[in-house]
């Protein structure tokens, strides 16, 4: 009698080194064998005996097999392409074993004289999820950019990057950077303040920064602490009115990353280009001029308009600073304006107001940047580029943008003189909407951290960075001066490499 087949006894086996359980899955598992969960298991179309219907049957007797048929198991068919159970983590080690057994057998079982197929291609089991919970989100726009699933099946966090947001500054009182400790950094690196504004980098009369490095980093629920966020809409007589609403958990798209805040901007939102080149080379120092990249990304949800008259496109100051920081290894990521519609004087001397092209902001035009345009925080394949959203190409004729990102109504950090007025209406308040391509920049920012603190070896890589990204875009089916490249995916740049 053969001897009996050993139960795994612990987390090893060939399919798991082929990759077949997903890495928020693993982790479970490796916490609790003996725990049920309910798993989503993605199966293999090109199954070689017999295609997506024979590796659904397939897997279906094995599940019999291995819970015994048991009635716990729950096996259900959302559709076509994937089937659920609820099993052990043993069971779920046994079942991928069982896969990767038959497939090294349907391979090496093919006509003499043909080539066999890789044994990961025989597998009945394409890849085994978490199958998770889904709750009502109000901040829509990280599923916009996939964000929220590259966090599940990545881990995605943004863990170990470093972010310079240049702006109003951020606001360190904000329980949303306390759940990370967001803006606690190494003794060598310091928040400044480059304006005339007394105080450091970490408070923010104004709020835009608060609101740009919340889109970023940081997370809060309501279990930590009570808060509502406050939508503003128009009401009846046709003046604005507020609504408040209290989501489970906000959260960053790179919830873990760190933020360096560089305040260059004042309480009313304005500063100068000086100070702004100031901030970046104190970025290149810290850098040690690209020998150590202990910032990986820079955020500049800020402006101003190109004037040709004064510089060649993409020149300036501001530009050549950005662009030299590029070099250096850092990723910049720039907002392209908000200068996109506006007045058109026609011969009749009539006013009509249209979309405006050639109206990139420096430091937007910088080549070596990722410009960001603005789009729908959760439709832009029906409502596209946002009307505000400047457009390319650049004066010298290159694309910009490059990306576009939720920048409409999105919720963030509620802080400063931006939040007054929806924190007068509900003293909980620590989150209100804004719009802009202020907004839309952040999100390209946290998906680049988020990719980098899972694929390391693209640190100071940012144009190598800016491909992928570009590569990875959704085609929204606009034109190239609205769009550049399409709507930032993170999901797909993650499974791209």
């Amino acid at each position: 009698m053969p001897p009996k087949k050993q139960e795994p006894q612990e987390f090893t086996g060939r399919a798991l080194q082929q990759g077949v359980i997903a890495v928020p899955l693993r982790r479970a598992m490796e916490a609790a064998m003996n725990a049920r969960r309910d798993v989503l298991m993605d199966l293999n179309v090109d199954y070689p005996a017999g295609g997506r219907d024979k590796a659904r049957d397939w897997v279906r007797d094995q599940i019999d097999d291995v819970t015994s048929r048991s009635s716990d198991a729950g096996f259900s068919e959302p559709n076509h392409q994937y089937v659920t159970a609820r099993l052990t983590g043993r069971q779920i080690l046994k079942l991928v074993d069982l896969d990767a057994a038959a497939a090294e057998k349907i391979a090496s079982s093919q006509p003499e004289g043909t080539k066999p197929p890789p044994v990961a291609k025989c597998r009945a089991i394409f890849r085994v999820w978490p199958d998770f919970e889904v709750s009502a989100l109000l901040d829509r726009s990280l599923a916009t950019i996939k964000a929220d699933a590259a966090c599940r099946s990545f881990a995605s966090s943004g863990s170990g990057i470093v972010w310079a947001v240049l702006d109003t500054g951020v606001d360190q009182r904000h329980p949303h950077f306390a759940t990370h400790n967001t803006l606690q950094l190494d003794e060598s690196f310091e928040h400044r303040n480059f304006t005339s504004d007394p105080g450091d980098g970490l408070d923010d009369p104004n709020g835009h920064g608060t609101h740009v490095a919340g889109v970023i980093a940081g997370e809060l629920s309501q279990e930590q602490q009570k808060f509502s966020a406050v939508l503003t809409q128009q009401n009846q007589d046709g003046g604005l009115g507020f609504d408040s609403l209290h989501p489970p958990r906000m959260a960053g798209v790179a919830p873990k990353c760190k933020i360096l805040s560089l305040k260059v901007l004042d309480r009313r939102g304005k500063g100068n280009v000086s100070s702004i080149i100031a901030a970046l080379s104190m970025i290149q120092e810290i850098n040690g001029g690209g020998r150590r990249l202990r910032v990986q990304g820079v955020n500049l949800s800020l402006g101003h308009s190109f004037d040709p008259e004064w510089f060649a496109c993409g020149q300036s100051p501001l530009c050549v600073e950005v662009n030299r920081l590029v070099k250096s290894g850092v990723v910049v990521v720039v907002a392209a304006g908000n200068s996109g519609y506006g007045a058109l004087s026609l011969a009749s001397g009539a006013t009509h107001m249209a979309c405006l092209d050639l109206t990139i902001n420096d430091p937007g035009n910088a080549d070596g940047a990722i410009t960001v345009g603005s789009t729908h925080r959760h439709m832009p394949h029906t409502y596209g580029v946002s009307f505000f959203s400047s457009k390319g190409p650049t004066g010298d004729g290159r694309c910009k943008p490059d990306l576009v990102a939720p920048g409409e109504k999105i919720l963030s950090c509620a802080a400063g003189t931006m939040a007054a007025d929806q924190q007068a209406f509900d003293p909980q308040c620590l989150y209100v909407e804004s719009s802009g391509t202020s907004m839309a920049a952040p999100h390209v920012s946290g998906a680049l951290a988020a990719f980098l603190s899972v694929r390391q070896e693209f640190i100071g890589q940012p144009e190598e960075l800016k491909r992928i990204f570009c590569e990875s875009a959704t085609d929204l089916k606009r034109d190239r001066n609205f769009q550049g490249a399409g709507l930032l995916d993170l999901m797909r740049a993650l499974q791209k490499v």
